[in-house]
């Protein structure tokens, strides 16, 4: 029992509790709040910033809800900053619902709603354009919320975040909200740097257990031997510990003696059989240790309290296999009943694929799986269909509506940014009321809005990044699986492993055990972020705020190390540089012969294998029906007649049938070359090709016509790509040069040679690490100056001294001496604080996006006021889209003689452009995109989504989205300022056009 002084103090306490403003918003809750949460509360209440870094689902959201409750408290102002449009929405929703609709407001790229409001809800973009902007929205804030603050790594969008941090007024509290990242103290020593005083609020505690399992043929096999949660493995006493369950390394000892066994390479030992039939009676996932716990609504059918193991007897099992070749994969329905009957649904399932979740969602279908009621199916469609209601009945076969509603009404669905913004949302919102058992997503799904679950599933641990397939970080791995974990609902979560060929279980332990998720600024200036410095600060002022970026605040500190593995590497050098020697000369000037044949060798391959590409599309182009092909593929030659044309001009994929009676799309992708019109075949005039008849009969008659008419052998010789000829000669030099060589007839030569090789690649990495070196100090200080170089070159900033003359720095020197010449600029720019930003260079300033500079000269060229507002709409598409593969990208005929012109400006621009910027050591700006010019002008013509879309392989969920983006970039164009009024009309009525149909409707409880 406490003495009565202790119980005057603990009286005394919740007496001062009682005055402050916490205790206010602490009894508007219905829940007790964490230690974390309680501290940076405090501190925000202190009049602190805070950076609160904690799990998914730990609710670390409640403090930015808090700030904005001191706001409204004090008569303030609060902008809650989200990363997404969908989370803004979200957040919106729940502000009107708890403050009232004249309290809140909204605005993001094309939404703006009671902009005035206290408290204010938008994308991170807006804010910094209102920064910029000097907006008078911002009189009166003194909060600002950065939700998901982490998005600052983000390559493309990440410099936002900091220009925010950066440039918000000092008497603005900043509540920063991450997830939990490895180097939060660095991150927050940046904040305290720039923002001032700073409390760093670092939470590793999972609310909800997270356990680790693989799945291994339809069994659930714990991951460790210990009985050991996702925090306790993260741990470092923990993890140098914690051992991976036996059983999987016999599993996958086993694995791998049955592939080598398979391939002919030997087998299974006896040993290695007896291990493995122990092993099925094993450590298995215990559906007991999850019973008792409350689960929603899928769990009125989830049988709780059933001690249910997966072993060998379990009917339809997968695991039921034979001992010398057991099935170790499942199929996607097998994994969501296994799932199923362990009570670990709720589920996400992440496939690092579009076309994968949505063929996870058609083999569910197809296999008759169902985990709702029939009660729950009504529902269910009531509410697919109300949300649909507003919906062209003829763009739903293209939005492959019926496939998606069936889905749902079995209880699962795909997510991903393919889909339409409204279908997305509607797996959110009946996924969170728990109708939905099983969601397949991509890794999208995990950046975003709130959908927790009882179980996370990895199909693999290798996704695509756009240019290779590499394995996920830790880091990753925690962001995925966080999502496992209802907290209110679930005693624990489940994250599960789908075990895969050549699983390795060690590797998979170290990925769950492992807390590595550094916090990386991808910051840089832009064109336009370098004229609003310059226009809002000056030079000088501009390059030293600059120099307080998070980018240059990592720089700095990284230097020491780098030294460290630079004198590393040099000693190595030394070693290999002594075991190439070779006695009959210089090895070394021998290597270098060797390396510039490969890349001679790589470089003709690669300008062939483009050029026939181009000349394959244009060839597909120019086909009829009936026309009998022939062309050489990768896997010998082609032999076909067209039966139907291709409508697409972008990417022509006429269908065919081949000599074997197999009806296809040829593709440019297909052939090696362009295809040779060899005769042509009388088509029958009904042929649809869809009996095997008429494909037997035409096939047939495609034989025969090639038995008559022989085609030529080596029909392709003739075609020789221009420039083959000169790299011929270059690599025939070098291979004279390497023979005559000395070192060339030395009998340890190759020996010599991988010596060589390891030296060049070590040297590689450590000039790269020297110029690291070198360029850390003033890093982004430098990149503004020469970014400036590049604006004073085009005319939009001019120092002091050129207002006296015509005199331009930059690139204007005789003699070609462009090196020297933009070292010059970048030195006056540097030394010079004083500028005058060019009536071109305003009108940049209000240009955002990631071809800023390219958009304003081809706005400054004036091509874009010959164009009627259905021509701007598909034009604007080229400065806005991204193709995802470079290699379909050709040449297509475009759809009238002004967005030609429009299109040849752009491309010259582009050209000069990234010259310069090469010459300044500047990112080159990314080429301008045809591949959205022909669908963007059907849709501004009029035509539904089915006839826009024909001849594409755009989803219908990325052209909404583009289509979002191409109507923000106009609606930007159209408030520039200084341009004609007729320009800005067409603008407007462009976006009249864009703005229609799926492109506008809205979703559940989305505003618009």
């Amino acid at each position: 029992m406490s003495s009565p002084a202790e119980r005057y103090a603990a009286a005394k306490k919740r007496a001062a509790e009682a005055k402050t403003k916490l205790y206010g918003f602490r009894q508007q809750l219905s829940f007790e709040l964490d230690d974390f949460q309680i501290q940076a509360c405090t501190e925000l209440e202190k009049g602190r910033g805070v950076l609160v870094a904690a799990p998914t689902g730990a609710g670390k959201t409640v403090v930015g809800e808090f700030a904005v409750y001191l706001a409204l408290k004090r008569d303030g102002k609060c902008f809650y900053t989200t990363p997404i449009k969908a989370l803004s929405n979200q957040k919106f929703q729940e502000f009107v619902d708890k403050y009232g609709a004249d309290r809140v407001g909204l605005l993001t790229g094309d939404t703006s709603i009671n902009s005035e409001a206290d408290i204010v809800v938008m994308t991170t973009e807006v804010l910094r354009n209102m920064l910029y902007a000097d907006s008078d929205t911002l009189r009166g804030l003194s909060f600002v919320v950065m939700d998901e603050v982490h998005y600052l790594a983000d390559k493309f969008r990440g410099a936002v975040w900091e220009e925010v941090i950066i440039h918000l007024p000092q008497t603005v509290q900043v509540a920063s909200l991450s997830a939990t990242v490895s180097n939060a103290e660095e991150f927050g020593g940046w904040l305290d740097a720039v923002r001032g005083d700073t409390a760093i609020i670092v939470s590793e505690h999972r609310p909800i257990p997270l356990y680790q399992h693989v799945m291994v043929g339809g069994r659930i096999v714990d991951l460790f031997a210990e009985d050991v949660s996702f925090d306790e493995a993260g741990t470092e006493q923990r993890r140098e510990s914690l051992t991976v369950n036996p059983e999987l390394l016999r599993i996958a000892r086993h694995d791998r003696a049955t592939t080598l066994t398979r391939s002919g390479r030997g087998g299974s030992s006896r040993r290695d059989r007896e291990e493995f039939r122990a092993s099925r009676g094993g450590k298995a996932y215990d559906r007991s240790r999850n019973g008792g716990r409350g689960g929603g609504r899928g769990d009125d059918r989830g049988r709780p309290g059933n001690d249910r193991r997966y072993d060998k007897g379990e009917r339809g099992n997968s695991w039921e296999a034979t001992e010398e070749s057991p099935r170790f994969n499942v199929s996607r329905p097998q994994m969501i009943r296994a799932l199923d009957k362990a009570g670990l649904l709720p589920a996400i399932v992440f496939i690092f694929s579009r076309k994968g979740c949505d063929g996870a969602v058609s083999q569910c279908v197809r296999s008759g799986l169902k985990l709702t009621t029939d009660r729950e199916s009504r529902e269910i469609a009531a509410i697919v269909d109300d949300a649909a209601k507003d919906l062209n009945p003829s763009d739903l076969d293209v939005l492959g509506f019926w496939s998606w509603r069936d889905g749902l009404i079995n209880g699962f669905a795909a997510h991903h940014a393919g889909m339409l913004p409204v279908f997305k949302e509607v797996v959110e919102k009946l996924f969170a009321e728990g109708y939905i058992r099983a969601v397949f997503a991509t890794e999208t799904l995990a950046l975003g809005v709130n959908m927790p679950a009882r179980s996370v599933v990895l199909e693999k641990l290798v996704k695509f990044n756009g240019e290779e397939h590499v394995q996920i970080t830790p880091g990753e791995y925690t962001q995925l699986t966080g999502r496992a974990g209802r907290r209110g609902i679930d005693v624990e979560g489940h994250g599960v492993v789908l075990w895969q060929p050549g699983t390795d279980p060690a590797a998979v332990a170290g990925l769950a055990s492992k807390r590595t998720y550094p916090l990386n600024s991808s910051f840089r200036p832009t064109y336009n972020m370098s004229l609003n410095l310059t226009a809002q600060f000056g030079r000088e002022r501009g390059r030293g705020i600059l120099e307080s970026s998070f980018a240059q605040f990592q720089a700095d500190r990284s230097v020491v190390g780098l030294a460290r593995k630079v004198r590393s590497r040099e000693e190595s050098l030394a070693g290999y540089a002594e075991s190439m020697q070779c006695h009959l000369g210089d090895f070394s000037e021998y290597a270098e012969l060797r390396r510039q044949l490969s890349n001679a060798e790589k470089n003709a391959s690669s300008s062939e294998r483009r050029i026939r590409r181009g000349a394959a599309a244009a060839s597909l182009e120019g086909v009829s029906r009936g026309d009998v092909l022939l062309a050489k593929g990768p896997r010998g030659v082609v032999r076909c007649v067209v039966i139907e044309t291709s409508q697409s001009l972008r990417d022509p994929r006429p269908t065919v049938l081949t000599d074997d009676g197999k009806i296809k799309r040829l593709s440019p992708m297909d052939i090696d070359g362009p295809v040779v019109i060899h005769e042509r075949l009388r088509m029958p005039k009904n042929f649809t090709g869809r009996s095997p008849r008429e494909r037997r009969d035409l096939a047939s008659s495609l034989r025969n016509l090639l038995q008559d008419k022989r085609p030529p052998k080596n029909f392709d010789r003739a075609f020789k790509f221009s420039g083959s000829e000169q790299y011929d000669a270059e690599i025939a030099r070098l291979q004279r040069a390497l023979r005559q060589h000395p070192c060339h007839g030395c009998s340890d030569r190759e020996d010599h040679a991988r010596w060589a090789e390891r030296w060049w690649t070590l040297r590689k990495e450590t000039d790269q690490i020297k110029a690291q070196i070198g360029g850390r100090t003033n890093t982004i200080a430098k990149t503004y100056d020469r970014v400036c170089a590049v604006l004073n070159h085009y005319g939009y900033l001019k120092l002091d001294h050129e207002l006296d003359n015509e005199g331009y720095l930059g690139l204007n020197n005789p003699g070609g001496a462009a090196e020297e010449s933009a070292a010059t600029a970048e030195a006056a720019l540097a030394a010079d604080g004083a500028a005058l930003i060019s009536q071109a260079g305003q009108r940049l300033r209000r240009i955002y996006g990631e071809r800023d500079m390219l958009t304003s000269l081809v706005l400054e060229s004036g091509v874009l006021e010959n164009l009627d507002p259905e021509e701007l709409a598909a034009f604007i598409t080229t400065l806005v889209f991204q193709a995802k593969r470079e290699e379909r990208l050709v040449d297509v005929k475009l759809p009238s003689p002004a967005i030609h012109d429009a299109w040849d400006i752009t491309v010259r621009e582009w050209s000069e452009l990234t010259d310069l910027e090469e010459v300044h050591h500047l990112p080159q700006t990314a080429a301008p995109e045809l591949g959205l010019v022909w669908p963007m002008f059907h849709w501004a013509r009029g035509k539904d989504l089915r006839d826009a879309l024909n001849g594409t392989d755009l989803a219908a969920g990325d052209f909404v989205r583009w289509a979002k983006q191409v109507i923000d970039s106009l609606d930007q164009l159209a408030k520039v300022p200084g341009l004609s009024p007729k320009f800005a009309k067409t603008c407007r009525k462009a976006v009249d056009l864009v703005r229609r149909g799926v492109v506008t409707h809205t979703g559940l409880g989305e505003v618009d």
